[in-house]
């Protein structure tokens, strides 16, 4: 078991990703820093798990994949991804940060940048794209329900969380799986999803957004709830006031700061991580 300072990283698709012909000529993968600290990773064509494991004193069993945003073409790693992963492995939980496939963009930043501040002209590739992402979210799941015995994680209590692009991720894997993919639950943060079918075996679904959002629907998180409401299946729904996009862990000051802690007590009350973890 690596120590949790050193966490593995493994490929999604053991073999060749399904799907590829889109980055057939696309440049390498590329690590920029960005605002707040958090790298930006682009051109991801080969998607992996970066596993980080609790201390196994406090290891509660759980395992959660984060899937982090950034538009279906970029992914912010650390901000809503590592950060993420750290904070839940500090509560004894196994979180494992998914690089999923995004669209190939210019190697150049400044180009990368114009694709960045109006991304419209290329809505058709990252139409493709999308599904695509779903599937690796899908695959995340198998492959760490594969590995769970080694890695101390109950197969039955691993879910997943995603950040806007990441949280269609993570609720089309909610939506779209077979027995070996499905999710054990979902979290959508500031995400957006308008597909109203729900599986009558759904998993437990928290979603959580800030009224003030202005990059997504905010609405469509209402709608979702209520299609998951009407299946029959469990649902938790926060919406603050203020907050906007990318809250992430950053403070701000505002309710919205609490999102996670509604998150883990969601868990508790769930049963997927015990009470007692909460004092």
């Amino acid at each position: 078991m690596p120590p949790q300072n050193r966490p593995e990283v493994i490929d999604v698709w053991p073999d060749d990703v399904p799907d590829s012909e889109l980055w057939r000529e696309a440049g390498p993968e590329l690590e920029r820093p960005s605002r707040g600290d958090s790298r930006l990773v682009r051109n991801v064509s080969r998607p992996t798990l970066t596993v980080f494991l609790p201390d196994p004193a406090i290891a509660t069993g759980a395992g959660v994949i984060v899937c982090p945003g950034g538009a279906f073409h970029f992914l912010m790693v650390d901000k809503e991804g590592t950060d993420v992963a750290r904070w839940l492995t500090a509560r004894g939980v196994a979180a494992s940060v998914l690089k999923y496939r995004v669209l190939p963009t210019p190697d150049d930043d400044a180009a990368f940048q114009t694709i960045a501040d109006d991304p419209t002209p290329h809505r058709p590739k990252m139409d493709r794209v999308r599904p695509m992402t779903i599937a690796d979210g899908l695959q995340a799941v198998r492959t760490i329900r594969g590995r769970a015995a080694g890695w101390a994680i109950d197969p039955d209590r691993l879910g997943i969380i995603g950040f806007s692009a990441g949280a269609y991720v993570a609720v089309g894997a909610a939506t779209k799986y077979d027995p070996a993919s499905r999710p054990s639950f979902a979290a959508s943060v500031y995400g957006e999803w308008w597909e109203g079918w729900v599986p009558g075996d759904a998993p437990p679904l928290f979603l959580t957004a800030a009224g003030d959002d202005p990059l997504i629907v905010v609405p469509s998180n209402a709608l979702l709830y209520e299609a998951w409401h009407a299946a029959g299946r469990r649902v938790e729904l926060h919406l603050c006031a203020r907050g906007g996009h990318g809250f992430a862990l950053v403070p701000h000051g505002l309710p919205v700061d609490g999102w996670i802690d509604r998150f883990w007590e969601w868990l508790c009350a769930e049963g997927f991580v015990p009470e007692e973890e909460t004092h």
